[in-house]
């Protein structure tokens, strides 16, 4: 599973599928193609005939937040969506948190310390009796036109995944 922030006003918010016709979509959704999470050609629209495999996306937030930045309010009335498809995963191994905001909303609706915690990039947490999280900085136009996220650290993440996961 991967987590993210809230929906593109652009992307997901359009389109019903997260990332979609957003920036972040466009390094995510390579990504995943390249690691093997994905059939079909992206297209950037909804019926492109593009699917995930073995992979599910969502986001902490439910709806685009002014400035895609959503107050902890909008976060704790959205919790019980994330913690709801988590739930309902009976064969999730492993969370991808995109963002500090993402791994913060993963560890509360899981019921963790985030004291014990903390998000870093690359960090890989094995949550006792949990599916492990592992962070990435958000694949956002931002981080990536800061250098703060380069497409090698994306796949590095991808690549420790992919070990976890025994593939």
């Amino acid at each position: 599973m991967i987590v993210g922030l809230a929906p593109g006003l652009k992307g997901a918010n359009q389109t019903g599928r997260p990332f979609t016709g957003d920036y972040a979509g466009d390094l995510l959704y390579k990504t995943l193609m390249d690691f093997g999470f994905t059939e079909g050609e992206y297209k950037k629209r909804p019926d492109d005939n593009f699917y995930l495999k073995d992979c599910r996306i969502t986001n902490g937030v439910r709806c685009v937040p002014p400035q895609n930045k959503p107050i902890g309010a909008e976060i704790k009335n959205c919790a019980k969506f994330l913690k709801a498809e988590i739930k309902g995963m009976q064969n999730l191994s492993c969370i991808l948190a995109l963002g500090g905001i993402a791994h913060t909303t993963i560890l509360t609706v899981l019921n963790q310390k985030k004291a014990r915690w903390p998000f870093k990039h690359a960090e890989i947490h094995y949550l006792p009796k949990l599916p492990i999280l592992v962070d990435s900085y958000h694949c956002s136009r931002y981080n990536t036109n800061t250098g703060r996220l380069t497409t090698v650290m994306f796949n590095d993440v991808f690549s420790k995944i992919k070990k976890l996961l025994g593939q």
